[in-house]
């Protein structure tokens, strides 16, 4: 028998007993007889039966499938966020959709859309920029949403993240004390509001709270890339900055690698803390400071909550702060 065309049916009469008995053992079921079980997962085995999981969820109304949604899959920050969703979907059994939106706005209602086609149970977002057309997708899905180490603006879906106005505040102070005045900050779009409404705020506390002035000069706007990072070299000269906060690891990387290449000593003429504590971190030379985050545990337990959404369960606070801290290494005095 062609295994595409085996169905519930085909497994019920070879082992001789009600569909209602195949679905209770495909689904783990206890109430069958063990005898019986064993009889139907031989029959299972025997056709190479494959239930589907789609015709399961319209009896169910539930797909057991989630969608993730990354802005960047070559990204260390959100593959290593993705491996804690991952392992916790895996233990509550749900089957995941990741699916890329390139950082593209268009490409990523697009997806949201997909999504809501297959039916999914929830879906885990990750992008830092939320329009009103995103805003209208992800109504649409009806489904539950919760964002893993991104933003909110408006708070009207469940987070998990860190506080990162306190944890921007603190890695700027530290650059400060060593006597630093003239701080680049370095980062993506002002459109997102991670930039624009938590990591800015937490610069100019910093700087207000050593009483030093603001200075739009010192605020650079570029991709999250290494190619960026690598080209603001000459800039960040031409405006005197002996420090910088960045706000992507391998823009960072780039950024160090640029001014390196240019002569200029690192941490002696130039100091540098970047923040997500990634890979890159380690194997630039020198390493760097960086803002660290428990990257699998803010993905580990954005899974965990929107399974308790799925189920209905009740939640208590939809904004989920984890700690961070910050890890001092060589491209700091």
């Amino acid at each position: 028998m062609d295994k595409q065309t085996v169905t519930i049916y085909d497994v019920a009469r070879e082992a001789a007993v009600s569909m209602a008995t195949v679905s209770r053992v495909v689904n783990g079921n206890p109430n069958v007889k063990p005898a019986t079980r064993q009889k139907v997962l031989d029959v299972i085995d025997q056709l190479d039966y494959r239930p589907n999981a789609v015709a399961r969820g319209l009896a169910s109304k539930k797909t057991t499938t989630i969608g993730v949604i990354i802005p960047d899959l070559t990204n260390s920050y959100f593959s290593e966020l993705a491996r804690g969703i991952d392992d916790v979907a895996l233990m509550y059994k749900y089957n995941i959709i990741l699916a890329s939106s390139d950082e593209n706005h268009d490409k990523e209602l697009q997806v949201v859309d997909n999504l809501t086609a297959k039916q999914v149970d929830g879906i885990i977002f990750m992008g830092n920029q939320v329009s009103k057309d995103l805003r209208d997708a992800f109504n649409r899905a009806n489904a539950p949403i919760v964002f893993a180490g991104s933003v909110d603006p408006e708070h009207q879906s469940p987070s998990v993240n860190i506080d990162y106005v306190a944890a921007v505040t603190d890695a700027v102070a530290k650059l400060v004390s060593r006597g630093n005045k003239r701080i680049a900050f370095v980062t993506g779009s002002m459109d997102e509001s991670i930039n624009k409404d938590y990591r800015l705020k937490g610069y100019k506390q910093a700087l207000s709270s050593k009483r030093i002035g603001y200075d739009e000069g010192l605020i650079f706007q570029t991709d999250y890339s290494y190619k960026a990072g690598y080209a603001l070299a000459q800039a960040l000269q031409d405006v005197k900055a002996t420090a910088a906060f960045v706000g992507d690891d391998e823009l960072a990387a780039g950024v160090l690698n640029g001014l390196t290449d240019a002569g200029v000593k690192v941490p002696e003429d130039f100091e540098i803390i970047t923040s997500n504590d990634t890979r890159f971190t380690e194997i630039s030379r020198p390493t760097m400071s960086s803002i660290t985050q428990p990257l699998y545990d803010i993905g580990a337990v954005s899974m965990r909550l929107l399974t308790k959404l799925m189920n209905n369960e009740e939640i208590g606070d939809k904004t989920v702060v984890l700690p961070y801290g910050l890890k001092k290494r060589q491209s700091t005095k």
